[in-house]
């Protein structure tokens, strides 16, 4: 049996993340958007990109929904492969096309 959110709830959540979200660009837009931002802080930035889709991928290839929720073979290795590419290559094109092979090649192999 499912149960239903009740309406004012969900409006209450809507709304909050709404306001959370506008919060969230305006500190950056349009607090900071005309003014130079330090070295230090411009320095971590960089690095938001590259933290961020690691936090992706992880729950696919630990928990993927394809097994319900079981590791296997296939997203492992590719998630070992892809990591050995772009540490030997230092290309991220690269990593990503040998990890996505490797998937295919095990899931075709495997079953």
């Amino acid at each position: 049996m499912t149960e239903t959110i009740d309406q004012t709830t969900l409006w209450i959540v809507i709304i909050a993340m709404a306001v959370g979200s506008f919060a969230l660009r305006f500190v950056f837009i349009g607090l900071v958007g005309n003014r130079p931002m330090p070295d230090w802080l411009l320095r971590h930035l960089r690095y938001t990109a590259v933290a961020i889709l690691p936090a992706l991928v992880t729950p696919l290839v630990i928990w993927p929904a394809a097994t319900q929720g079981q590791p296997d073979t296939a997203r492992m290795s590719a998630a070992a492969m892809t990591i050995l590419i772009g540490l030997v290559t230092k290309n991220v094109i690269a990593a990503i096309f040998a990890g996505a092979a490797t998937l295919y090649a095990l899931l075709y192999l495997l079953g």
